[in-house]
């Protein structure tokens, strides 16, 4: 929120910030669709967990047991599902009901390997328009040590009616 009181004026009421969304509290609700949308997705099975939700910040966790690559490590493929779910989660908060998010643009820096634990990964708004939503996601170990930086552009478009 942005306080709008110049010194000597009388308090007004706070400007929305607009990556706080519409006024009710989207963390409660993106929370319960998760968990309502879960089976049989890649999120399910990667083991993310969705922990903080807002259009303008997601917060999530995964396992690197089970997503590593022969060597042992995180799988840098691993990082961007994490980094593009996180995202997406967050951009179709912004798009609201009557619009989708679908991904059109990621890349990803992979910085060192995680061989344990869950890697953390926080998806930061950088731009909510109209028609597009772009998010910075950093991944960190359990020691918050980067892992991997990546950005992420979606666009957002019309629900089609079921």
């Amino acid at each position: 929120m942005t306080d709008t009181t110049a010194p000597g004026d009388a308090p007004t009421a706070p400007t929305p910030d607009p990556c706080d969304g519409p006024g009710t509290d989207p963390s409660q609700v993106a929370l319960a669709e998760v968990r309502d949308s879960l089976p049989g997705t890649l999120m399910e099975r990667m083991g993310i967990e969705i922990l903080e939700a807002g259009p303008g910040r997601v917060v999530g966790t995964m396992p690197v047991h089970g997503n590593t690559q022969p060597y042992g490590l995180l799988h840098g493929g691993a990082s961007v599902v994490l980094a593009e779910t996180l995202g997406s989660y967050g951009a179709m908060l912004h798009a609201g009901p009557d619009r989708r998010a679908v991904g059109v643009e990621v890349g990803a820096s992979h910085h060192r390997g995680a061989t344990e634990g869950l890697v953390t990964g926080t998806a930061t708004a950088l731009h909510l328009g109209a028609t597009t939503a772009v998010y910075e996601i950093v991944v960190e170990d359990s020691r918050s040590r980067r892992v991997c930086t990546a950005r992420l552009t979606c666009l957002l478009i019309a629900r089609r009616p079921d």
